[in-house]
């Protein structure tokens, strides 16, 4: 195919998605509303590269158990109702997702893209070089305080094959940071990842700008899509006009802005948070990626940085940031790992997830012959990109 694509957004999922295409040898144009790229949801996630750990939030249970949350001082999950058709709908669909059957059909879904985003990664630095992006396979424990969660743990592995069921002294003996914590078993997978996803990114648009390929549009809002019967023509930016050929949307939380009749796109934002305390060689971080099951926090050691993120702030479109979560974090972190970073340090971040109520991504065609979609990765956008990006471009080649 000869045709120029163009992409709307200029996060990991837009990047990933362009790094595919120019690796079929197509010609990409991608737009960014804001100046620089990957500065929203892809900036501070969680860093954890979690390939096995992939099952949507929604599952039997968990609407009761959210309201056990929401009476809590530190829930992991917030929300706030509104005047917001939007909202409702997606919360309805939410609902009617959480149910056992359906999440472990998703679950496998997930798995299944999952584990192809692993090879594919892992395709990209051992042949194109892809590096200095603070990856690292060092393992991923889901670690739990209570018997009852601990059973379930168990009880649930998606993949048994090669995740491993560690005791109390098994657990301490892996990860000697946690030898003063009240876990009393885990579940630790040794071939997962981390990486630093804004470098990532950075990494990304390096390669594509040395192709030749890749046009990149910074700073170009859209603000509605042209079509002519059952294809999009062009895009309008600001006072300008784009002529397109082939268009991917990946405009995470704010594509269904874009959405154009006859296209539903069932996108939420789910608002989370990230804390980046710096390591000092006095200081006992974890080496492995550490995910606290009750409270809902991963820590996850970027080179000579702690990530810490948690929380699910299902709050409408409200971008600001939320001090209280920032204390509930920092005293959750504080009495778990006190010694594994200079918290004093750290630099706060929050981003607005784009979520589907099932948890699983809309990837591939349209209604309309030209347009294609490449959204909706809620808290696995990183996790998930590049075998995103690559599943896309097959379907454009």
């Amino acid at each position: 195919m000869s045709q120029r694509v163009t992409i709307i957004g200029g996060g990991v999922i837009g990047l990933a998605t362009a790094y595919a295409l120019v690796r079929e040898g197509l010609s990409v144009d991608l737009i960014e509303a804001r100046d620089s790229l990957a500065s929203a949801t892809s900036f501070a996630n969680g860093g954890q590269l979690s390939y096995r750990y992939v099952a949507p939030l929604a599952d039997a249970g968990v609407p009761w158990q959210a309201l056990g949350w929401l009476l809590q001082g530190d829930s992991p999950l917030r929300l706030r109702l509104r005047l917001d058709s939007a909202q409702w709908r997606w919360l309805a669909a939410f609902m009617l997702a959480c149910r056992r059957s359906v999440n472990r059909r998703n679950a496998h879904v997930l798995l299944d893209l999952a584990l192809h985003s692993q090879a594919a990664l892992q395709r990209w630095r051992e042949e194109d070089g892809l590096a200095n992006f603070a990856w690292r396979r060092n393992g991923k424990l889901v670690a739990f305080r209570s018997e009852r969660a601990f059973t379930l743990g168990r009880d649930h592995l998606l993949d048994p094959t090669r995740q491993q069921v560690l005791g109390a002294t098994e657990l301490r003996a892996l990860e000697p940071s946690l030898l003063e914590t009240p876990f009393i078993g885990g579940v630790y997978t040794p071939d997962e990842e981390v990486a630093d996803c804004h470098r990532f990114c950075q990494r990304l648009a390096e390669r594509l700008r040395a192709s030749g390929l890749c046009r990149f549009l910074l700073g170009k809002p859209v603000s509605r899509l042209i079509r002519r019967n059952d294809k999009v023509i062009g895009l309008q930016l600001g006072h300008e006009q784009l002529d397109v050929e082939h268009l991917v949307l990946c405009a995470g939380y704010r594509s269904p802005g874009l959405a154009l009749p006859g296209l539903k796109l069932p996108i939420y934002p789910l608002k989370g948070y990230s804390l980046t305390a710096p390591i000092a060689p006095s200081h006992r971080a974890p080496q492995v990626s550490i995910t606290d099951y009750e409270r809902k926090i991963v820590y996850a050691r970027l080179d000579e940085q702690l990530r810490v993120a948690a929380m699910v702030d299902i709050v409408g479109f409200d971008e600001s940031v939320d001090a209280r979560r920032f204390q509930s974090m920092l005293r959750m972190a504080r009495s778990t790992l006190p010694g594994a970073a200079d918290y004093g340090q750290a630099v706060e971040w929050a981003g607005m997830r784009p979520a589907t109520p099932t948890g699983v991504p809309i990837i591939g065609a349209t209604v309309y012959r030209n347009l294609w979609l490449n959204l909706g990765h809620g808290a696995l956008g990183f996790t998930l990109a590049c075998g995103s990006g690559e599943r896309l471009a097959r379907m454009l080649v």
